[in-house]
């Protein structure tokens, strides 16, 4: 299937490019009478939706008797969020738009978190919740919530249906919105009257978009200009973030990035753009990124910034962040330029388009990275005084790191892995080597807790063939776990590894650190009386259950769960609870400021470039 042209994707785009730009296919149906819940299913089927995520309930009831003879398939989930965030793990894994499906009131509510992260993180979804019918709207009838005015802020957009012939249209509106562009969620509510009305369904409809149109190619000056800096600079950065794998712009940064010989950093959502082996590659920059990715960032001359959006994780106290840099910053979504960080390039565009026409204007010029070498000197010697690692526990308990690492290097490149939020998922994004795009998932602008497990069995259900691993913490797994029973009765073979520690890691760290080691509320009782205990849980869900306590077994059972693939397994990994996240930058404070350990902050003063 050809890429989508940028006319195509422009004002009343047709739904076949719809399709196409969503990464899916097209069906074509002859005119027919159904009510609205049938126009819905069948718009579905048109769009070439393979899955949807959901649960049903009184306002959205009327879809789900045509969706009980459709080909689409439907996975009921245990709670609207896990069905929200499997959507999103669907469309992360599959690049293609994932699909959620919850009723009025609550169950449209408990889609808010989702829609959030899938928000923060331009992930393409369609959520589709049920309405109280027309005439109640507005009575606080029974169930009713205002899910439009409520996810206007989180979607990139939304609508509210206000008849059956309307559907196929919205659909379709609703599927070009979230794949092309900057993506992002939308929300289609649809009142149950609505639903339940006779109309006359065809296909295609024609999409009325008035005023999108996503800028694709960049403008030819701003190109030039990028390159002049490039040719001037002594000690440039391409700084990477998520846009550039949306794009599936990864070959072209690595041959932009070749030929130029410039250090490259990659955001938290970007891990896996550009080979984590790869020599230019200096890890992720920000809160807990390498010392080599935040020293190139805070002494360069020059930030070529690539779909990443200045987010605070990476600058730290904004106006210390890269003080001598030039910026060319290159976006898709006009709004991200200059938000955080004057640009003196902005470049609007899709970064494949702005990172081919880079290659062809810096050719000419580039001398590799023979200007560089002052500044690679500079780089690699931090990379020699400050690599990644970590201490053994002096107490004999098993080190999270060690875990984490050891499951990265048994399962391999090509899986999927899927993190929650806190100590684990920083874990994961140090020790864990990333060389393909689309082996990383996580939530990183919502730092959603519970995203790990839904999310995982999105991306499976997406990816059948691939493993998939969730690495989770034991207080990030007790908000999603039910989900597992979804996997189990479903036939989704995911593996979970909870990273057990027996407390809120990351807020214990903190409490470590910045409040004298008053430890309020942090500990979860999962190691101390083991509640829940997690072998148990998981086989009460329907998962295979392991637990591990000791290093010499680590390996043992990583491979025992390697080899279960009729089944979802749970590994309980029992890890000490004093590990912490290095390198760090305290919130609020200058990336200068980065600490290697505790009390041991490299000489970012002694500069001698």
């Amino acid at each position: 299937m050809t890429r989508p042209t940028p006319e195509t994707l422009a004002h009343r785009a047709s739904p076949a490019t719809v399709a196409a730009a969503a990464g899916q296919t097209q069906a074509v149906a002859s005119p027919v009478q159904t009510s609205g819940a049938g126009a819905l299913v069948r718009s579905l089927e048109a769009l070439g939706v393979e899955v949807a995520f959901g649960i049903p309930g009184g306002a959205i009831l009327p879809a789900y008797d045509p969706l009980y003879d459709s080909k689409v398939r439907h996975i009921l989930v245990r709670h609207e969020q896990g069905a929200g965030h499997a959507a999103t793990g669907y469309a992360q894994a599959t690049g293609k738009v994932g699909v959620c499906i919850a009723t009025s009131g609550p169950g449209a509510t408990n889609l808010v978190t989702p829609i959030a992260d899938a928000y923060m993180d331009s992930v393409p979804i369609v959520a589709i919740t049920g309405q109280v019918a027309r005439p109640s709207i507005g009575t606080d009838a029974f169930q009713e919530a205002d899910i439009q005015g409520i996810t206007l802020p989180i979607t990139k957009h939304n609508f509210l249906v206000q008849s059956a012939e309307e559907v196929p249209r919205i659909l379709a509106e609703a599927f070009h919105l979230a794949a092309t562009g900057r993506p992002g969620p939308v929300l289609v509510d649809i009142p149950k009257d609505v639903l339940q009305a006779q109309t006359t369904f065809t296909w295609p409809p024609a999409l009325d978009l008035p005023g999108y149109r996503p800028t694709l190619h960049p403008h030819g000056k701003q190109i030039r200009e990028a390159a002049r800096l490039i040719a001037a600079s002594r000690r440039p950065v391409l700084y990477v973030g998520g846009g550039v794998l949306k794009a599936g712009a990864t070959d072209g940064l690595r041959r932009l990035a070749e030929l130029t010989g410039i250090p490259v950093v990659t955001t938290l959502m970007a891990l896996g753009a550009f080979p984590d082996s790869h020599p230019q590659h200096l890890g992720m920059p920000g809160m807990h990124g390498t010392v080599p990715a935040v020293y190139a960032l805070q002494k360069a001359d020059l930030l070529v910034t690539l779909g990443a959006r200045f987010d605070d994780r990476v600058t730290g106290q904004l106006n210390s962040f890269a003080p001598d840099a030039k910026i060319v910053h290159a976006d898709i979504d006009p709004a991200e330029i200059g938000k955080n960080r004057h640009a003196d390039v902005p470049i609007v565009g899709d970064a494949r388009h702005v990172i081919d026409e880079l290659i062809a204007a810096v050719s000419a010029a580039a001398e590799g990275a023979g200007q560089y070498e002052p500044w690679w000197a500079t780089l690699n010697d931090l990379r020699e005084r400050y690599p990644l690692g970590y201490d053994e526990p002096t107490d004999g308990s098993l080190a999270p790191q060690y875990v984490i690492e050891r499951i990265g290097e048994l399962v391999g490149p090509d899986a999927i892995y899927v993190a929650g939020v806190g100590q684990h998922q920083m874990w994961a994004s140090q020790f864990i080597k990333y060389e393909k795009p689309g082996t990383w998932l996580n939530s990183g602008g919502a730092g959603t807790m519970g995203y790990a497990v839904p999310a995982a069995m999105g991306a499976k259900v997406g990816k059948p063939d691939t493993a998939v691993w969730a690495i989770d913490g034991d207080g990030c797994f007790q908000m999603t776990n039910q989900e597992l029973a979804t996997c189990a009765l479903e036939g989704i073979p995911v593996k979970i590894a909870v990273i057990n520690n027996g407390n809120l890691g990351m807020v214990r760290q903190w409490q470590t650190l910045f409040y004298e080691g008053r430890y309020s509320n942090t500990e979860l009782g999962t190691h101390k009386h083991r509640i829940p205990d997690f072998v148990k849980l998981a086989e009460a869900l329907g998962c295979v259950g392991l637990r591990c306590e000791s290093k010499d077994d680590v390996d043992k059972i990583i491979q025992q769960a390697m080899e279960i693939n009729d089944a979802p397994v749970v590994i309980d990994f029992t890890v000490g609870k004093d590990a912490m996240v290095w390198p760090m930058v305290a919130a609020g404070t200058s990336n200068d400021e980065i600490m290697f350990a505790r009390d041991v902050r490299p000489a970012f003063e002694e500069d001698d470039l």
